[in-house]
């Protein structure tokens, strides 16, 4: 473990004299993404799912919905539940057991982009019987697997998370649901896409690398929506940003944004999609 801490301070005394030169450890602009490659709906047993890969970084995403009781105080509305599997293949210092406490806020993290900005729409969940009375709802399971580690695994992640739920129905025809013939999607809205900056020294890098992960001062995820209006922030690491830099993350998040969104889009509408490399 110290050596572990030793190298990865080594390493970030060159990433910052490289960035006091203007430069980056794997060549990319400050503000640039690694490659993005989506592949949606390819797990046949699954509700809907997605495999990110963000540079060498991969994650797979799955859904699973089916019918149970709702919470007392919301009796007509569906539910979320997020896993996060840190898979010991993915990484050295990944291990078999517990639920690491990196794992619960990956999870957490996502489960609130998704929740939150409201991507589901959980009041249309409602499961009608033959009287026409909602005592059921679609729970809906989303479970994500990290299958190798270089980086930014909640930009990962939440797109993998956002692909597997668009690609996602409701198996009415399995449950044999009232009144429902046939399979269909979940109801939805527009999703926010989640953008990842870290603070290094005095320089901001987006899609941190796994090096950048490492040894970051402060991390800030930011989701945004079509608009450009903020739904969703998550700061990490123990230094400070300024507000000029939060201004700056911001307006990072909505320009990054944007493009993903596109690839996304890309990727539901046709099953996979990639940037240009």
């Amino acid at each position: 473990m110290g050596q572990h801490v030793v190298l990865s301070q080594i390493t970030k005394d060159y990433i910052v004299t490289l960035a006091d030169s203007g430069k980056r450890l794997d060549g990319r602009p400050f503000d640039a993404y690694r490659n993005i490659r989506i592949k949606v709906g390819h797990i046949q047993k699954a509700e809907g799912s997605a495999e990110v890969w963000l540079g060498n970084t991969r994650v797979l995403a799955g859904v699973k919905v089916q019918p149970g009781t709702p919470y007392p105080d919301q009796p007509t509305s569906g539910t979320l539940s997020t896993a996060a599997e840190m898979n010991p293949l993915a990484a050295p210092d990944y291990e078999a057991g517990p639920p690491r406490p990196e794992g619960i806020e990956l999870a957490r993290v996502v489960d609130r982009g998704v929740r939150e900005s409201g991507v589901i729409k959980f009041d249309q969940l409602g499961i009608k019987d033959a009287e026409g009375k909602i005592s059921k709802v679609w729970m809906v399971f989303l479970d994500l697997h990290i299958l190798d580690y270089d980086g930014n695994l909640f930009d990962a992640c939440s797109l993998a998370a956002l692909g597997a739920v668009l690609s996602a129905k409701l198996p009415n025809t399995r449950y044999k649901i009232e009144g429902k013939t046939e399979d269909e999607p979940l109801p939805l809205s527009e999703p926010p896409i989640s953008t990842t900056t870290v603070k290094i020294g005095k320089s901001l890098f987006s899609d941190p690398s796994l090096d950048e992960d490492l040894c970051l001062d402060a991390r800030l995820t930011v989701a945004c929506d079509q608009e450009g209006n903020i739904r969703a922030m998550q700061k990490g690491g123990y230094g400070s940003l300024s507000v000029d830099e939060v201004k700056s993350i911001i307006n990072l998040s909505r320009t990054n944004g944007a493009r993903i969104r596109q690839l996304l889009k890309q990727a539901v509408a046709s099953g996979e999609a990639r940037t240009q490399e």
